[in-house]
């Protein structure tokens, strides 16, 4: 009898959005505006990178994947991947 050999495919889910984020608002919430936009709203100020942390902590939390910033890292509107 041959041998069986058995492939296991991953899934990865690959995403770009448009995040608009409001840093020092005391809360942390993220609000879908339709499949492509979000607002997201942070505790952390907008110093040092503080904000930028907290977005990407925030983000992997909700989406349970990888993210990354890939413009916008000075700006309070900015584009996320998600996935690898």
């Amino acid at each position: 009898m041959g041998k069986r050999f058995y492939i296991d495919f991953c899934c990865f889910v690959l995403m770009i959005i448009s995040v608009k984020v409001y840093p020092g608002s005391g809360k942390e919430e993220i609000v879908k505006l339709n499949d492509k936009e979000y607002k997201v709203y942070l505790k952390k100020p907008a110093e040092d990178g503080k904000a930028n942390i907290e977005l990407l902590k925030f983000l992997k939390r909700n989406f349970k994947i990888k993210v990354k910033i890939i413009k916008g890292v000075t700006s309070r509107n900015k584009i996320i991947k998600i996935g690898d």
